[in-house]
């Protein structure tokens, strides 16, 4: 499979996944009233089950990463070769502000407006550090021996950190730097953007040097993340 069609497929099922996100933000707010316990509700339920088609659907052919930190650190055990990482990260911001831009066409609002939505402090900075270390250990405890279940793990641990994460789990640098440009239910202030950012990068590799030292066979499976898929023809 070509880094080109890869690319591709990290582009579009990035900008699908945001789509899912800050649109059902938006639908969830609209019809809850005021309540936002529903909208919340109604935010997860959407971005669980698109991660688990998203994933299905583009898996085969790129990995299905859509995530920057998922990515840097499938290429530090050598899944993914280093030449190849600055495209899957520029395909997953591109797609990610893209699918940020269809949802706002969709409810008629600008194209893109930064978010005044406040998500400071170190609180929030430490709950996306648990959020994406999570989101990465469960990844690699997976995808060891239960590959196919992998889309399903994701899914129903994002879900979980919705909940249980004061920040509402980003765990995503490509995710946040999209709903910086969203002033919705979703949006994080531009300035509050860096230390998510950097919480997820460090949880990400707090991740993975714990599984590195819990299975130090973790580098063979390594080309399976997020699902087996074809190696570069290039």
């Amino acid at each position: 499979m070509t880094l080109v069609r890869r690319g591709t497929a990290e582009l579009i099922g990035t900008a699908m996944l945001l789509a899912a996100v800050v649109g059902s933000g938006i639908m969830g707010e609209r019809l809850a009233g005021g309540n936002a316990a529903i909208a919340l509700l109604a935010n997860t339920l959407a971005t669980g089950a698109a991660l688990v088609a998203l994933i299905l659907t583009f898996g085969p052919i790129s990995g299905g990463h859509f995530n920057p930190a998922v990515t840097l650190a499938d290429a530090s055990q050598g899944g993914l070769a280093w030449r190849e990482v600055p495209v899957y990260i520029a395909a997953q911001i591109f797609g990610a502000f893209g699918g940020a831009a269809l949802a706002h066409l969709m409810f008629g609002l600008p194209l893109f407006f930064a978010s005044d939505h406040e998500r400071s402090g170190m609180r929030q900075m430490f709950s996306e550090f648990i959020a994406t270390f999570g989101l990465v250990a469960v990844i690699w405890g997976c995808v060891r021996f239960r590959s196919a279940m992998v889309p399903f793990a994701v899914a129903a641990y994002i879900s979980a950190a919705y909940w249980f994460t004061s920040s509402t789990s980003f765990a995503n640098p490509a995710v946040t730097l999209a709903r910086s440009m969203s002033d919705t239910f979703v949006g994080i202030r531009p300035v509050d953007a860096p230390g998510f950012i950097i919480a997820q990068l460090l949880g990400a590799a707090g991740a993975t040097l714990l599984f590195r030292w819990l299975a130090p066979s973790l580098p063979k499976n390594a080309e399976a993340v997020m699902l087996p898929h074809e190696k570069s023809h290039e």
